[in-house]
């Protein structure tokens, strides 16, 4: 164990991630990180804690005193709704030269939990903590947990760029149902994605079955970044669909690499949507996993659910009508 970092090694680079945020007793807890580790780390939340890392917890005063004004503010952002491969498009993305990959630190969680009227003392340095790399000639790409989104303005500085990773109710809805994790999830976070379409104005019917329960999930997520986007026209943001990316990954990540300004030329990009990364999962590398293997899952689950999965298309359709903002977010997804 090493002592705890200073505000000079805090400011210097991203040798230590501002991985975790506890408001009330002032703390933030730092974890030493090399390039490799960011790179292997699937999330930067308390999973990183399972394998022995050097944690060390730093008062919040010492690390106000770490973010300086002339610290960059320039990380790329991603924002998604959850189960989409926002993991993967990190991953990939964390394989072009000079990119810096940071997927899910816990700290961006425990600043989306605190109450708004209490949150900017904290909100203001987070942008420069996350901005952080290793040299002046890389970038960081920081992939925020799904629910996050609701604070994206307070993360992307005026300017900078963000991008928006969706996929369309049907095929968001076939993949929830199809496994038992994403269920309980699903069920996990109901209450919090009822409370968002409430405050949102949109009136979705109670749900009847999990199909149902699943698209109002979509909804309440999509409904949230389409609320993000139009609070942040002074910033660049680029939206993409999961499902149509997989049929031409390596021209829509080659447009990604270009929307964020990094260096990607078209072997690079041969070698990296044709390397393993395509063909394992991405939350755990460990396991096969592929774009047909994600197909198939949702057309089995459509399968099984398809008069349950019409239903809840039809709930969100006819919701639409009476919303305006949920007709955009139809519209958006081509569901319209």
């Amino acid at each position: 164990m090493s002592s705890a970092p200073t505000p000079e090694d805090i400011g210097r680079d991203a040798t230590w991630l501002a991985q975790a945020l506890d408001p009330a007793r002032g703390i933030v807890r730092f974890v030493a990180m090399s390039s490799e580790s960011y790179r292997e780390a699937s999330f930067l939340d308390d999973r990183l804690l399972q394998s022995p890392v050097d944690a060390e917890a730093v008062p919040w005063p010492q690390v106000e005193a770490a973010v300086r004004e002339d610290m960059r503010s320039d990380a790329r952002w991603i924002f998604h709704i959850g189960h989409v491969g926002s993991t993967l498009v990190s991953r990939l993305l964390g394989e072009l030269e000079g990119v810096l990959a940071l997927r899910e630190p816990r700290f961006l969680r425990d600043l989306r939990n605190i109450p708004p009227e209490l949150r900017h003392p904290y909100a203001a340095p987070t942008t420069r903590l996350m901005s952080r790399t290793f040299a002046t000639d890389q970038t960081a790409c920081v992939k925020a947990t799904s629910f996050v989104s609701g604070i994206a303005p307070a993360l992307v500085p005026p300017g900078e760029r963000a991008l928006f990773i969706y996929a369309g109710v049907r095929n968001y809805v076939g993949n929830i149902l199809a496994g038992p994790n994403s269920i309980r999830e699903m069920h996990g976070r109901a209450p919090m994605r009822n409370a968002t379409l409430k405050l949102l104005g949109i009136d979705l019917p109670q749900a009847r079955n999990e199909a149902e329960l699943a698209a109002i999930g979509w909804a309440s997520e999509m409904a949230t970044l389409e609320t993000v986007a139009e609070q942040m026209k002074d910033r660049k943001i680029a939206w993409a669909d999961f499902d149509l990316m997989l049929g031409r990954m390596e021209s829509e990540l080659a447009r990604i690499a270009d929307f964020f300004g990094f260096t990607a030329d078209a072997a690079r990009l041969q070698a990296i949507v044709g390397g393993p990364l395509m063909t394992r999962y991405s939350k755990a590398l460990e396991y096969e996993y592929s774009p047909a293997l994600r197909r198939d899952i949702i057309a089995e689950s459509e399968s099984r659910n398809g008069r349950e999965i019409d239903g809840a298309l039809a709930m969100i359709a006819a919701a639409a009508e009476k919303s305006p903002l949920l007709a955009r977010v139809v519209a958006r997804a081509g569901e319209g």
